[in-house]
Parts: structure tokens; sequence; C-alpha cells
């Protein structure tokens, strides 16, 4: 059944059932800020799509569009030191903008690159296709004279699809605030904005225009100037912009996020366009739901939201993957970097591998078995496996009774483990999200009455769920409330009356240091 499977697989199923190969996942993003949870949904989502494909053995393809050439029009929160140099180039592509940096070409590969490595850290694959390129090539010239040559019909479908009201003609310049409309957006010659422009008269190839549009946070220079489409110095309208690419690129599925999706969107105008101007089918759409900050939204220009390269330091790839593709792709997902959550984050991910390993032996059917066990298998596979054998709480556990990485390795035979995990938990231990049971140092005192006669009664050799159970017989046996001699024993290991599981934290000690240390 259909309902019952993950919706990667739900997705990938309809694209073999409505497209034809090679089957061609796509999405995009604009480089105008740090890179956030927004955009490794955008690039995540499609690269799972491909990978059910792939499983599948299918012929696939994957393009990430980099929109380099939207108009820079807010500085962001982690470019404000640099805002007085930034503020004359409001307006203007962002791959014309110069990095204030100086450590790349321009603001926007400043970011673009950011997210190539964040890409990269998830390890996925995929073909970058930057905006500025795509149009210096000349492959969007096609579609710039199309939509010229059918300005009427594209201006009515852009505005009954938006619910917008277009009243300047088409073609026409009437008003200095520049209320026309034109498939098309220019870049001023003379101050090289593009956000301040707007044509005024054209034929199919050839256009003139001015650069006098007054906006909120940037005005034109005032120029006015021709150009030819063919010179390459101009971007597609938006709504009009993403249809185009999707057929230059043979785009069989792309997502997006609700606003795309809601009435008056740009999915409405999408869909319009493919099939009353391009008379195809639209490629298949998804929408993904947002991504909440302790249930904020995440903004890049506003700073809400931790950095995913901060998040990148205390958390495997493979855990946020899991975390952002477990869910319905429409969900909105809820990041909380609480001490309790995010050892809870990890602990969802690890307990998945039963349910994937099930799931490998049986040779289970998709929707076949329970559906949120099916979906934390999945999502576990997507995710990509393990590197660690031992849990996460319990090398975790260890360290703090050890204090010593290559120890802890030994101790519980997982070497490899215990050295990837190492430079996260030492990020936990840094910035405070070591949960209070775990956060202590193994500093005895000599025990007394009860918690003295316990330890002397234990021998090693016992299994941590020996020793756990050991300590509730012997309270038994003396008629002693558990809580209050767990506590007891805590004090007397720790200095704390809390700590983790005492099974396991005795036998990481071991019976023998422990009776040395205590008796």
């Amino acid at each position: 059944m259909a309902e019952n499977k993950h919706w990667a697989e739900q997705l990938a199923e309809r694209v073999l059932a409505e497209k034809k190969p090679p089957f061609v996942t796509g999405a995009g993003t604009t480089p105008s800020g740090p890179v956030h949870f927004g955009t490794v949904c955008e690039f995540l989502y499609p690269a799972k799509i491909r990978d059910m494909l792939k499983k599948g053995g299918h012929e696939t393809g994957y393009n990430f569009v980099i929109d380099i050439m939207d108009a820079f029009d807010k500085v962001t929160v982690s470019m404000l030191p640099y805002e007085k140099e930034l503020a004359p180039h409001l307006g203007k592509p962002l791959c014309d903008v110069p990095d204030p940096t100086g450590k790349t070409k321009s603001y926007g590969d400043y970011f673009y690159f950011q997210i190539r490595d964040v890409v990269s850290a998830f390890g996925v694959e995929t073909n970058f296709v930057r905006m500025d390129e795509l149009y210096a090539s000349g492959k969007m010239d096609k579609y710039a004279k199309f939509f010229l040559q059918n300005e009427a019909q594209a201006k009515e479908l852009v505005a009954r699809t938006s619910g917008r009201t277009i009243d300047a003609k088409p073609g026409t310049g009437s008003g200095k605030q520049g209320g026309d409309w034109s498939p098309i957006m220019p870049i001023c010659e003379k101050c090289g904005k593009i956000a301040t422009t707007r044509v005024v008269s054209h034929d199919s190839e050839n256009y003139e225009y001015a650069c006098d549009k007054i906006l909120k946070y940037t005005k034109g220079c005032g120029h006015a100037g021709k150009d030819s489409i063919y010179n390459h110095h101009y971007k597609i309208l938006w709504r009009l912009d993403w249809p185009a690419r999707l057929d230059l690129l043979g785009t069989s599925c792309e997502g997006a996020g609700v606003d795309h999706f809601t009435k008056g969107g740009s999915r409405d105008t999408l869909e319009a366009v493919f099939r009353e101007m391009f008379k195809k089918e639209p490629p298949i759409g998804y929408r993904f739901g947002f991504i909440l900050f302790e249930g904020k939204k995440y903004s890049k220009s506003k700073g809400i939201g931790m950095d995913v390269n901060e998040l990148l330091t205390l958390l495997p790839p493979e855990v946020i993957t899991f975390i952002l593709v477990r869910p319905d792709v429409d969900e909105n997902k809820d990041i909380v970097t609480s001490k309790e959550n995010m050892l809870k984050m990890v602990e969802e991910y690890e307990q998945s591998q039963q349910f994937a390993e099930k799931m490998e032996t049986q040779n289970a059917e998709p929707g076949t078995a329970d559906r949120a066990q099916h979906k934390r298998a999945l999502a576990y596979q997507l995710a990509g496996k393990r590197h660690w054998k031992t849990s996460f709480r319990d090398i975790m556990m260890y360290h703090s009774v050890h204090q010593d990485w290559d120890k802890v390795g030994e101790l519980v035979g997982d070497v490899e483990g215990v050295r990837y995990l190492k430079p996260y938990l030492e990020a936990w231990k840094v910035r405070g999200f070591i949960p209070d049971e775990f956060n202590f140092i193994y500093n005895p005192k000599k025990a007394e009455g009860n918690v003295k006669d316990l330890f002397s009664s234990l021998s090693e050799g016992m299994s941590a769920d020996d020793l756990q159970n050991g300590v509730f017989e012997f309270a038994k046996a003396r008629s002693i409330a558990p809580g209050a001699f767990f506590k007891e024993i805590y004090m007397t290991l720790i200095g704390k009356e809390r700590g983790p599981r005492l099974g396991k934290f005795i036998f990481a000690l071991g019976v023998e240091k422990i009776k040395k240390d205590l008796l």
C-alpha cells in the first residue's frame, strides 16, 4: 500500500510511472546568506529521491541550481560588519557584488562555496548549476525570446496564477516608478543593478530599458539604455525563470517550500507555463515543511537558528540527515538543541538500525511492515549506516569514567567508532551539551555501611545487567528504599545524587578497581 511507504519511495514511484528516463531530480537555492536547514532540505530531499531511483537500477541525474543572479536585497546578519561597503551594491546580481572578505570573487560566491562544502559534508553528489553561467552560455536565450514573443500571454498567465493585478501594458514605459511588467529583467550597463530596471520597449531579440525604479532598499541610477538578449545582460522573471530552467535541464521532479505551493504561489505559475505555453506536463512537484528552531522559523537573514556548520560539529551528518528525512516530507521539523534532545536525536538514529537490519534480513516488500518502523528503517538507510558500534550514550559514559579516548576505544572494543565520535563529544563538552547524568568526574570516597557491604558482595566477571540486578536484590534483602540507596551509591562514587545507569557504570569502572578505591 502506497500510504505505508516512505515519502521518498512514493515520489520515486510517481517519477517512474509518469516520466521517461533519464529521471532527473532538481533543486535550487539563493546564495544570499549562511547555509541553514532550509538549504539542507533543498539538497537532501531530491538526493534521496534520486537514491531510491538508483537503488532500482534506473538512469538518473540530479541538478542543484545556484540562483546567484538574484538581486542582492539585504545584508545578511553575518555580513553586517561590512554593511557600509556592501550598501552601494544593493540591487545588483549576487554574482556581481564584491566579496567584502576578499576570499572569493563575489558575495554570492562566498556563500555558494559554503553551500558546496556543506553538500560535501553530507556526502551528497550533485551537479551544481550556476545561473550566471547558464545565462552566459546563451542556453536561456531561447526562453527569453519565447517569453518576449508571447509577452501578453505570459503577463496574463502570471497575473492569473499569482492573483496579482498587473496594470501596465506590455512593452510600454508608463511612469518613472517602474510599474511596467516584462518577462525579463535587464542589468543596467551603468550601475550594474538588476532590481531597478524596467523594459520600456522591445522586439523578440532587442530591448530598451530604464533604470529608474525606486525600491525600499535601493533606487535606480536613471540611465536609459539598449541591449540584446544575445549579450546576456538580463535575467528572466522568477516565475518564468523557474519553469524555463526545469525544461532546459529536463527535470522530472522538483520540490520547494510551502510558500511556493500555496494558492497563488510560484508553483501555480510553473504548472500553467508548462501546460499552456510549453504544451508539456510539468515536473512532479512536492512541498516540504518549514524547518523550525525551537518553534521559530529559520531565517538566514535574521540569524534565527543554529548555523548548519555549527551543528555539524555537534552531530554526525548521518544523524542530521535521519532527523530530516524520517518525517513525511511536508511535515514541519523542529530542531531543538537542548541537552536532552541532542542525545535523543542520536539515539533515535541508533535504534533505527535494528529496523533497517530486520527489513534487509527479511527482504520485506516496501509498505508491508508497520509504517512507523518502515519509515525509520528507510530513513536510516537513506541517511547512511553508522560509523560506530557501541552506543553514543555508553561511549560518553566510558569517557566520563576514564577521561582517555584510546582507553575507551579499547574497553568497548570499537577503536574506530570512538575515534569517529571523539570530536563530536569533545564539542558537546565545550558547548555544555553533555547531559547531567554523564557530566561527572570519578572521585570516590571510602564506602560506609550498606554501600560498603554492597561492593564487598560484588565479584569480578559480573555483567552490567547482573550488577544492576544485584543492587536491587541487595536493597530488597535489607529492606532499603532503592531510590535513596542509589543516591547514596552515586554520592560515594562521584559526589552527585544521580549518574549513568548504575550497572553499566560499575561495569565500566571494574569491580576490582571499585573495591580497591572504596573499601
